[in-house]
């Protein structure tokens, strides 16, 4: 009778189903990974981290690739955290490391002031998501609970895929879709000066 323990250990029936993969530290999911969710997406991308910063470091024809994906009707948005706020400077004093947050923001405000005017790009500010990171690929997406005194590549990540209604995938949806209705538009001005 240990034939169905091993079936249920090997094959997912319940809500985790939607769990892909599972990374210790959000640095250990493999660069592949994020660029092939990137090329696959058609609908929608969103990159609902509090700096983003690493993207651009990681993925030096980002901006190019996002620039040829709006121009073919996919949505993109940016939710990222204001760089003058009182949430990230504690978080700073958290951090206590060189490359400050609002400096890491100020990057992908520079990157995004290079995408302005392109239709189906837009970018919100919102300190409510300092916590945890959620990047949206069309049915799939990457989750990054933030841990304390941490920074985001050291912290763990869920790669998961929509699999029902109602589960974690339509959950997290949800609290992305809520921090964006309520933030606060990035102004042409800010990303291009870099200044919030």
């Amino acid at each position: 009778m240990i034939w169905p323990d091993a079936i249920r250990n090997a094959v997912k029936t319940g809500p985790d189903r939607e769990i892909v993969s599972v990374y210790p530290f959000r640095a250990g999911c493999p660069k592949s990974v994020w660029r092939s969710l990137i090329a696959k997406a058609t609908d929608q991308l969103i990159f609902a981290g509090y700096t983003n910063y690493f993207l651009w470091l990681e993925h030096p024809s980002l901006r190019n690739v996002l620039r040829r994906k709006a121009e073919h009707g996919c949505s993109v948005r940016f939710l990222i955290g204001d760089p003058d706020s009182e949430v990230t400077r504690r978080r700073e004093e958290i951090e206590a490391v060189p490359l400050t947050v609002g400096t890491r923001i100020r990057v992908t405000l520079d990157e995004l002031s290079k995408l302005s005017g392109i239709s189906g790009v837009e970018a919100r500010f919102s300190d409510e998501h300092i916590a945890m990171s959620v990047f949206v690929f069309d049915e799939e997406m990457l989750v990054t609970p933030h841990l304390a005194r941490l920074v985001g590549h050291d912290s763990p990540m869920l790669h998961i895929r929509r699999c029902q209604d109602d589960g974690l995938y339509d959950r997290f949806a949800c609290h992305v879709t809520d921090l964006w209705k309520s933030g606060r538009p990035v102004s042409p001005e800010a990303s291009a000066t870099g200044s919030g």
